[in-house]
């Protein structure tokens, strides 16, 4: 039996210590390939390259950088770079450094290759771990887990369009928790500064955020020191509110 193919990219860039600590976990349970971009792209969001050439180049076996976005990695990857190969059995993007909790994974490349990938029918999840300021980022435990859900999607299926998005606490995880996606309450965050000459700039996202309290979230989960696992589905549309508007007085 052939073994499976694996996918895996990140948006911290080919070099990410999440991402080779990723591969190392999954290499017992298929066959690795790596496609990440070359440079950090994070925040990128599902940013798909289409004004400007795309290049990839092959760094090892199996390994290959892109000059693009991680919705572009997964992309190329699945339709150029394994093109002749076993379709993957699953998509991972990760391990992420930094968490992407609630509304931030609108903006996560991380999340957003997932996305990508479970946009082709493929199984995909998004991992993320926890940092503290001044102290070193272990991805043991998101690595662990990481191999643990992989092996379970692979033997029982992914939902039909549904991705995961996976949250690892800092220091061990006391269990594991099902969660919604949590809401955080922005203040802001843009900081005005100017350069020698005057000129102002500003830098986005400068105060920290606050989150609803929510015992179900993913937020709660982490904060409680329990690694959170949230379905997510390509969906978007909000079915409680379709009768709401179809009563507004719209008119062409």
């Amino acid at each position: 039996m052939q073994p499976v193919s694996i996918l895996i990219t990140n948006d911290d860039g080919y070099g990410a210590d999440g991402l080779k600590a990723l591969e190392a976990s999954l290499g017992p349970v298929g066959t690795v390939w790596v496609v990440a971009p070359d440079r950090e792209q994070s925040g990128q969001g599902h940013a798909l390259t289409l004004n400007h050439p795309l290049r990839f180049h092959k760094r090892g076996p199996r390994h290959f950088v892109v000059q693009g976005t991680p919705t572009d990695c997964v992309y190329l990857g699945v339709h150029t770079i394994l093109k002749g190969e076993a379709r993957p059995g699953i998509v991972v993007s990760g391990i992420n450094r930094g968490y992407n909790l609630g509304d931030d994974i609108t903006y996560s490349g991380t999340v957003s290759a997932a996305f990508e990938a479970t946009l082709m029918s493929l199984p995909a999840f998004a991992i993320s771990q926890e940092t503290g300021e001044g102290t070193p980022v272990d991805f043991e435990a998101a690595a662990r887990f990481a191999r643990t859900l992989v092996e379970q999607v692979l033997a029982r299926g992914m939902p039909p369009d549904t991705l995961l998005n996976v949250n690892v606490p800092r220091g061990r995880p006391r269990g594991v928790r099902v969660t919604h996606q949590g809401k955080r309450l922005y203040p802001g965050g843009v900081i005005e500064r100017f350069d020698p000459k005057g000129r102002s700039y500003y830098w986005i996202g400068g105060q920290s955020a606050e989150w609803e309290d929510d015992p179900k979230s993913d937020f709660a989960a982490l904060e409680d020191g329990f690694v959170s696992v949230t379905p997510l589905h390509l969906d978007l549309t909000n079915h409680k509110v379709m009768d709401q508007v179809r009563g507004w007085n719209l008119e062409i």
